[in-house]
């Protein structure tokens, strides 16, 4: 197998399973993992040594995309601390909209795992951390009286609106901007 080969296998496997992990869950088999992917199960064995892995890496390659999918980008500079985290909720909000919307993929890796030392729970608590830091920092930029408190309370509002929308219970069309605009009053942030 050439360095080519296994890139691409390798790649075929971390999408496929991200697609499987995210819409159908992480107890997916191996085989159904294979055949998704293309490739055979040895292939996968000399790559990873572990379903676990393969899921692992799925999470860890896809938490960039994610994070800038939230994120202001670059025409947005100008926007203020305030502005900046209710940015996030309403591209939350975008993004629960469209049809295979299932939640957030690193709170529905976190529930379903249950083993905070598995190697994907890992990966998904350090891509919840990394949110959470996020909005403690523009919210201590904006003057919240309390930034770490207003960081829990907006990832309380994240996680909550992603598992409620991902389990299509509830539909988030303003629902969380004007729940965390609330939020950000009480805090102090202008």
């Amino acid at each position: 197998m050439t360095t080519t080969d296994k890139v691409s296998t390798r790649e075929r496997l971390l999408d496929a399973a991200a697609e499987l992990f995210y819409h159908d869950g992480v107890s997916i088999g191996v085989e159904a993992l294979c055949r998704t992917a293309g490739v055979s199960k040895r292939s996968m064995y000399q790559l990873f040594a572990s379903k676990d892995e393969v899921l692992a890496a799925s999470l860890e390659r896809r938490a960039p995309g994610y994070a800038a999918q939230l994120a202001p980008g670059e025409g947005e500079d100008a926007l203020t601390p305030r502005e900046r985290i209710l940015y996030v909720f309403e591209q939350a909000e975008k993004l629960s909209a469209e049809p295979d919307y299932r939640g957030c993929p690193f709170l529905a890796a976190l529930v379903e795992l249950k083993d905070p030392a598995h190697p994907a729970s890992v990966v998904a608590r350090t891509a919840k951390e990394r949110l959470q830091e996020a909005f403690r920092g523009r919210a201590q930029e904006g003057g919240a009286r309390d930034p770490e408190l207003l960081a829990r309370q907006l990832m309380l509002v994240f996680d909550g609106a992603s598992a409620r929308a991902g389990a299509r219970i509830e539909t988030l069309d303003g629902l969380t901007t004007a729940t965390v605009a609330t939020l950000l009053d009480a805090a102090g942030m202008a």
